[in-house]
């Protein structure tokens, strides 16, 4: 291999000589092959290699094409006059477009990603700026609802989900009960149970979780959660009567890390549940409640 780490770098012509300025105007390549005669500035670009001054003596230029627009220029020069053919021009210029190319998609690339990321930051903030008006209207809502999104996110990762769809689960998560804003207050907030008219309308609030969610682009991976977290295994679980693994896995996740903390916390119409106790009836759910699976793993975890 030929170690050209001791060689000088060959001297770039200044832009403000107009060479390339003249091949980005022109778009057309530049063959320059005899650069002391054409310059006028014989011996200007010297470069001592050893004890022997060699001087640029060809040069060849041509813009980096891309999609109309010109992403620079490239150039290649030789101590050797005459050294350039247009068949050179040529396939430099093929090299030149192929950077080009490369250069301007990695730059769209990038665009793109900082603009992923803006809407990232934006879903965030609208994400929390609804479970905070939600906690506003309940405030029992909000220590459940960081407990349950911790636990899910972790029993997600036992669970084998990869990262990016655990972003979405954190989202569901964190908005699984968003639908309850359109429940009146009477029935929100009643310390009894509800009557069977009042539980039907309070059973609405997984479909106006998806009437408000589902118009937003970047929300509707994260739906899975608000949507079908009241499905059951067997089937008979709302709003839709999803069974087995119709049930997003999300969901299915979701369900039992919802479960257990609301049987291990008190709640206005009755007191927490001892762990032993909610844990036995969560094992005695799974099947027909819960999917048997996750119920398997969530055990494995809490003795974890």
């Amino acid at each position: 291999v030929l170690d050209v780490s001791g060689l000088p770098p060959l001297p770039l012509r200044s832009p403000a000589e107009g060479t390339q300025s003249r091949v980005i105007h022109t778009r057309q390549p530049l063959i320059m092959n005899d650069l002391q005669k054409q310059l006028g500035k014989p011996g200007s670009t010297a470069v001592k290699v050893g004890t022997d001054k060699k001087y640029t003596q060809s040069a060849l230029y041509v813009p980096m094409l891309a999609k109309g627009r010109v992403a620079g220029v490239m150039q290649v020069q030789s101590y050797a006059p005459g050294r350039y053919t247009p068949s050179d021009a040529d396939l430099l210029s093929f090299i030149g477009n192929t950077a080009a190319i490369a250069i301007l998609n990695a730059q769209l690339v990038e665009q793109m990603q900082h603009y992923d990321r803006e809407l990232e930051q934006a879903c965030d903030s609208a994400l929390e700026s609804w479970s905070r008006t939600l906690d506003l209207r309940d405030k029992e809502t909000e220590d459940h609802t960081r407990r349950v999104t911790a636990l899910t996110v972790r029993l997600a990762r036992a669970m084998g989900m990869c990262e990016r769809d655990i972003v979405h689960v954190r989202r569901g998560a964190r908005l699984h009960d968003i639908g309850k804003v359109g429940i009146p207050d009477s029935i929100l907030h009643k310390p009894g149970p509800l009557t069977a008219e009042e539980w039907q309308v309070m059973k609405q609030h997984p479909t106006l979780a998806y009437e408000l969610l589902a118009p937003l682009e970047q929300m509707r991976p994260a739906l899975d959660i608000p949507y079908c977290h009241h499905e059951k295994w067997d089937g008979t679980g709302y709003p839709r009567g999803l069974k087995g693994e119709e049930i997003p896995l999300a969901a299915r996740i979701f369900a039992v890390v919802d479960v257990w903390d609301a049987l291990c916390s008190d709640r206005p119409y009755r007191k927490a549940l001892p762990p032993d106790q909610a844990l036995a009836l969560i094992r005695a759910e799974a099947g027909t409640h819960f999917d048997p699976t996750v119920v398997h793993t969530f055990l494995s975890a809490l003795n974890e």
